[in-house]
Formats: structure tokens, sequence, C-alpha cells
């Protein structure tokens, strides 16, 4: 049991979480060109065509911010769970994108890093006042958001399953064969390899990162100080780290692994990154 801790903030109740998350219209907007792009997706013709690549787009990356938005969300509806008022002051609470922190840098920059390598890096960030959460609520808070990613990536995995199986044949001998809603299915498949990336990129344990944040709370003040130096370069270092051919490609493998348990072939998802980069 863990001890009382002296000056801890008062814990809202469920009702008064309910009240205090308010999703806002730049939210709604992404919903909206997420179902666009999924409608699209539906009614496309396999191929590179207008529809098939630009509803590819639009559901991947408004999908993409979505998951942002709800990654931040859940830190700081964890933090404040915990009883940080703040969080819900800074509209943290409103799964407004442009509330979590620089709109280039956490938006932008890995949006950029998807149209390059189709990598779903961490982006986002959501500022918590700590004082008074315990050790293990302070690793809740740093573990919500990686969680929450894997939570999409298993469900858009299992809808692809579920559906996507029973709707033509996906493929004979390697290769993706038509189906009445293969783009449908490949970009769903394209947008849960970007949450299983994410959430496994924020789980290393990294200064800067949701795994850091995760183990920091039982680390020694001396330790604390030397990682907090390194924390403004941990995004650059990971980065630069998955140039490295060995350690690439120990990692992607480590991802296809982990997305084909679902039982959807890692080829789907392959296929939607080539509608997506149709510049390639």
């Amino acid at each position: 049991m863990t001890p009382p801790v002296w000056g801890a903030p008062r814990r809202p109740g469920m009702g008064e979480i309910v009240r205090a998350v308010r999703p806002g219209p730049v939210f709604g907007g992404l919903v909206v060109v997420a179902v666009v792009g999924g409608w699209l997706c539906a009614r496309a013709e396999p191929g590179r065509n207008g529809e098939a690549v630009g509803g590819t787009i639009l559901l991947v990356l408004a999908g993409w911010v979505i998951s942002l938005c709800l990654h931040e969300f859940a830190h700081a509806v964890t933090a404040f769970r915990f009883g940080d008022r703040n969080t819900e002051v800074r509209g943290y609470l409103t799964l407004n994108p442009l509330r979590y922190t620089h709109t280039g840098l956490s938006i932008g920059l890995p949006l950029l890093i998807i149209l390059l390598g189709g990598i779903g890096f961490p982006g986002g960030a959501v500022y918590v006042q700590q004082a008074g959460f315990s050790r293990a609520e302070r690793t809740t808070v740093s573990l919500a958001g990686p969680a929450t990613n894997l939570a999409i990536g298993a469900i858009l995995l299992g809808v692809v399953a579920a559906f996507g199986s029973t709707d033509g044949t996906w493929m004979t001998g390697g290769l993706l064969i038509g189906s009445d809603h293969i783009v449908l299915w490949a970009a769903l498949a394209m947008l849960a390899f970007l949450q299983i990336t994410a959430a496994i990129l924020n789980l290393i344990p990294m200064p800067g990162f949701d795994g850091y944040g995760a183990i920091e709370p039982y680390l020694s003040d001396q330790t604390r100080v030397s990682a907090n130096k390194i924390a403004p370069y941990g995004f650059l270092i990971v980065f630069a780290l998955l140039f490295i051919p060995a350690l690439n490609k120990a990692f992607f493998d480590g991802i296809y692994a982990l997305f084909e348990l679902s039982g959807v072939p890692s080829e789907l998802s392959s296929y939607g990154w080539y509608l997506f980069a149709f510049w390639r």
C-alpha cells in the first residue's frame, strides 16, 4: 500500500473528468477529413489512381494527427485524474493538436518523417505538474501515451482482420490481388503500422521519450541530472541510430513481427505505403 503523500492535490471524480473533456472543432475537423479519406478509399479501384491516392493520403495523415492528439490526451487526462488541474487550463483536454506544444516541431516534423520514411515518430508533448504524484502514478502518466498508440493499432488491425479477409483474397504467391475494398484495408493497415512504430519508439528508455519518463522516478538524482542534459537531443539520437543498417533491420523486423500477430499480412501495409507515397 502506497503511503499518503502530504500536500497531494485533490483527485477529481469521474463526473468531473467527463465534464472537463471537451473535444474542440479542430479535432472534429480532423475526424471529418479522415472519414472522407476512408470513403474515397472504400470506393477506389486498386492502383495509383486519384481516388486511391487521395483517399489514402487523407485517411493516413488525418488519422495520424488524430492518434497524436489521443496520445497526448491520454497523458493529460491521466495526470488530471491524479490531480493536475493545469492540464484542463492549458487546453490539453480539448484534443486540439495546436495545444500540444510547437505546431511545426510537434506535428509538422513527425508528418514530414512519415512522408519521407513511413515511420510514426513521436511528436507532440504535454507538460504536467507531478507534485504529489507517487512514483507509480508518474510512470502511469508516461505510459498512457504509448498504450494509446498500441490500442489504436490493435483496433485498426482487428477491423482489417475481421472484415478485410472476408472481402476477397489479400495475397497469392506474395502478391496482393484484387479485393472489393483493398485500398481501404491497405490504408488502415499502414495507419496501424505507424501506431506500432510510434508506440515502440516512445517506449525506448531514452531521455525525452516516454520510456524514460516511466523509469525516471526510480533513478537517482545524479542520474536524472545527467539524463536531462541528453533529453533535448534524444529525438535526434534515436533518429540517427535508425540509419545504422543492422539496427534499422532489427527495428523493422520486430515491428513486422508484432504487426503480423494480428493475422494481417505486412504486405498490406506496404501496399498502403505504395499508394500513399505516390511520388516514388
